[in-house]
């Protein structure tokens, strides 16, 4: 019975089985075509382009911070007590140039040049007195030499008379003597006249070491007054009225606010297709040893922008590339100056380029040549669409050389002249009809962000 009951469910299932296969059969043979779409074979309306080479601003950009060009730390080269301070010698204060900031007690110096000027005086009138020695001694040398000839004659004389018997011998050796001591008299002044000039060495040597005294305490003197050199702000004070400062002790320290600089890290690839674009002929056969002589620096237009407030900015100029590459970021290090960054102050909305701000800077440079650009948003994964013969869509491969401000730089893979496909249809069937529509105010504002005009 059981047997026989598991043969019916086995004819069972295989009769649904066959029942199952015939009704797919039925309904697929049943089974109507496909509608006809009358839309599948409309062409596409899209926007396109025609890609032309155009004059291009390349640009860059870098983060920095903020110093001044100038910073003096006030130091005391002499020790005294201070006896001046400006009441406004304080941190953040700014102060003009030719101010007296702070002075010392010039007591100890302007005696020891009160000392040195008696010195000298002392020695000029040794000088006077071995001048006027120098002149009496030759004027007596001169009258002992005519005494002497005087006494030489009278000598010769008394020799011929001595020889006629017409004197005795003791006159001539009177006589002989008092030649001898006229002779030594003589020589006697003549050395004396020799030693002078050495005497006046001596003298001269001490005029000129009490010189140095005098242009040393001087110089001590004059730096007992710290005056401005320039415009600046006061950064720090370590020293307060009546407190003695010794040798070499920090006074305060301060900052020019007539330039700021601002070292910027730019990336390579930006800072290379930035230097190429202002890199000078060169047509010398010797390599060039300042690397100023082989860039244009004033052909970049460099400006700074406070980070986080891009309104607030301030004309620059590109002063130098520094060596070598920042050991973190490994970018090139350019250093640009702002002159005046205290002049457009206007608070709280625009405050000073001060020391120690995060800015951006940025840099741009006319394209010696033209290039081909078109929109970012026309690239498709490293490909175009282009508008081919028939109005039919392409797709092109084409090698991008940079992106800049929304446009793609083409290296290769466009032709000027073509017409490219901006809007972005899904599907993008290659060979797909397309009614175009060219935008030639599209083509005008690309042209306007080549040149940076539009944003």
């Amino acid at each position: 019975m059981a047997l026989r009951q598991l043969g019916n469910r086995k004819a069972l299932a295989l009769v649904g089985l066959i029942g199952g296969v015939l009704l797919i059969a039925l309904l697929v043979f049943l089974r109507e075509g496909p509608a006809h779409n009358e839309t599948s074979s409309q062409p596409l309306h899209l926007t396109v382009i025609e890609v032309q080479p155009m004059p291009f601003k390349l640009t860059a950009r870098g983060f920095g911070i903020t110093r001044p060009v100038q910073t003096w730390q006030a130091v005391a080269n002499v020790a005294g007590r201070v006896v001046h301070r400006h009441p406004e010698l304080n941190s953040g204060t700014l102060l003009p140039a030719g101010t007296l900031l702070l002075a010392l007690d010039p007591g100890r110096y302007q005696l020891a040049i009160a000392e040195t000027e008696a010195e000298l005086a002392s020695l000029a009138a040794e000088q006077a007195k071995l001048a006027a020695e120098a002149q009496n001694t030759r004027h007596l040398i001169q009258l002992e030499r005519e005494r002497l000839a005087l006494s030489e004659g009278e000598l010769s004389r008394i020799e011929r008379l001595l020889k006629t018997g017409a004197v005795s011998r003791s006159r001539l050796d009177e006589q002989l003597r008092a030649t001898l001591s006229q002779r030594q008299l003589v020589q006697s002044l003549d050395n004396q006249l020799s030693l002078l000039p050495s005497r006046q060495q001596y003298l001269d040597a001490q005029i000129q070491r009490a010189n140095t005294r005098m242009e040393q305490g001087q110089q001590d003197l004059q730096d007992t007054r710290f005056i401005a050199p320039y415009d600046l702000r006061v950064r720090a004070v370590e020293v307060e009225e009546h407190q003695y400062a010794g040798l070499g002790q920090p006074l305060f320290l301060a900052d020019g606010i007539e330039q700021a600089e601002i070292e910027a890290q730019v990336p390579l690839t930006m800072l290379r297709r930035l230097m190429s674009a202002v890199s000078k002929p060169d047509n010398s056969q010797e390599p060039a040893l300042d690397i100023t002589e082989k860039f244009e620096f004033l052909a970049i237009q460099s400006e700074v922008q406070l980070t986080g407030f891009p309104a607030v900015r301030w004309p620059a100029t590109v002063s130098r590339v520094a060596s070598g590459l920042d050991p973190g970021t490994r970018s090139g290090r350019v250093v640009v100056t702002v002159d005046q960054p205290y002049s457009l102050v206007q608070l709280p909305e625009r405050p000073a380029l001060q020391r120690d701000m995060h800015v951006q800077v940025n840099f741009a440079a006319d394209s010696p040549t033209s290039m081909l650009a078109v929109p970012s948003s026309a690239l498709h994964q490293g490909e175009v669409y282009i508008l081919g013969e028939d109005n039919l869509l392409q797709r092109r491969p084409v090698e991008v050389a940079f992106e800049q401000n929304g446009l793609a730089v083409i290296e290769s893979g466009l032709a000027a002249g073509e017409l490219l496909i901006t809007d972005d249809p899904v599907p993008a069937i290659t060979g797909m009809k397309v009614e175009p529509h060219r935008n030639e105010d599209l083509e005008k504002h690309l042209q306007r962000r080549a040149l940076g005009i539009a944003q």
